[in-house]
């Protein structure tokens, strides 16, 4: 019989690893100014539980070197998350930058622009 995995569960590594990641950021890298403007704003498990995706938005204009950024540490980042998380693996984690802002924002000013009679 298949195991089952508990949904909650995914939650918890989902949130836990944000939690970490977003202390091993204040931590390691406070004094690199692309990676100080970089706020976690949301996190997911998925593939039974082995990966996390994490969620990001920066103010920054230069969204790509952002990212490259991030990809850049993610390795150092893992690292340190091994030893922080009490639990028998460590996820891969991958960031993903989070336009939800610039969305909504861009909903607001259309429904700004609607003129009722």
């Amino acid at each position: 019989m298949k195991k089952q995995i508990d949904s909650n569960r995914g939650e918890k590594i989902a949130s836990k690893t944000q939690i970490l990641v977003g202390e091993i950021m204040l931590d390691k890298f406070i004094d690199d100014p692309i990676i100080s403007g970089v706020s976690l704003v949301g996190s997911e498990s998925y593939g039974r539980l082995h990966f996390v995706r994490l969620f990001y938005y920066t103010r920054s204009e230069d969204k790509a070197k952002v990212q490259k950024r991030l990809e850049e540490i993610t390795k150092m980042v893992r690292f340190e998350l091994a030893g922080r998380m009490e639990q028998k693996y460590v996820p891969d984690i991958k960031f993903v930058y989070d336009d939800t802002l610039e969305r909504a924002n861009r909903i607001d000013k259309l429904l700004g622009s609607i003129k009722l009679d």
